[in-house]
């Protein structure tokens, strides 16, 4: 039978929070790839490897510290629900992406196959998380804000974003792991930009 998609059905707390423990895990285990092959890629995502490469500390603290001035604007713009759940995803996100190194060993991956299949999960993961009302905090916020708003789509946005970071990354990593850290982009923005616009999904939360 046939689903009647005419008119958008309310998503129920419990597949809202199936939602984000799914995302989030897909994020963290793309994310982890991009750290074993010393990658970088967009949003506060992306500055909080950049940091991590350069200073040590370890990603989960700097990406829960970098994003923490961006609830502001989810809780004006975008409701408490909204904030509520993107703080509930950023940290199950920085808790995760340090977890994955414990649960599951990769002693080596080639930076193209992590490029290609942690932009995938990653763009994946935030593609559930925004199909919810909920981000990975940062720019995710702004952009949803913006398609939201003034019709900016998220992906387009999100891709003007990175690539100010992926010039940012030249000065601190080899220009072939720039180079894939370019292509992962493409492909994670591309899969948002793709999926997440209007008429292509009717649920909300």
């Amino acid at each position: 039978m046939t689903p009647d998609l005419s008119s958008p059905s309310r998503h129920v707390w419990y597949e809202d929070l199936f939602a984000i423990l799914i995302g989030t895990s897909i994020v963290g285990l793309g994310i982890a790839l991009y750290a074993k092959a010393m990658l970088i890629t967009g949003s506060t995502a992306g500055l909080a490897l950049l940091l991590q490469y350069g200073t040590g500390i370890p990603f989960g603290w700097l990406f829960f510290g970098i994003n923490l001035p961006f609830y502001a604007l989810a809780i004006l713009r975008m409701g408490w629900r909204f904030a509520l759940k993107t703080a509930a995803s950023v940290a199950l996100v920085s808790w995760l992406s340090g977890q994955v190194p414990h649960w599951l060993v990769i002693e080596h991956v080639h930076p193209l196959y992590a490029a290609l299949l942690g932009g995938t999960l990653m763009g994946l993961g935030i593609l559930t998380l925004f199909r919810h009302k909920s981000s990975i905090g940062g720019v995710n916020i702004l952009a949803l804000f913006l398609q939201d708003n003034f019709g900016i789509r998220a992906g387009y946005f999100q891709l003007t974003v990175d690539a100010a970071i992926l010039v940012a990354a030249l000065f601190m990593l080899p220009l072939d792991k720039v180079l894939y850290s370019i292509l992962g982009a493409l492909v994670l923005n591309m899969i948002i930009a793709l999926n997440h616009r209007p008429g292509r999904y009717v649920g909300f939360s």
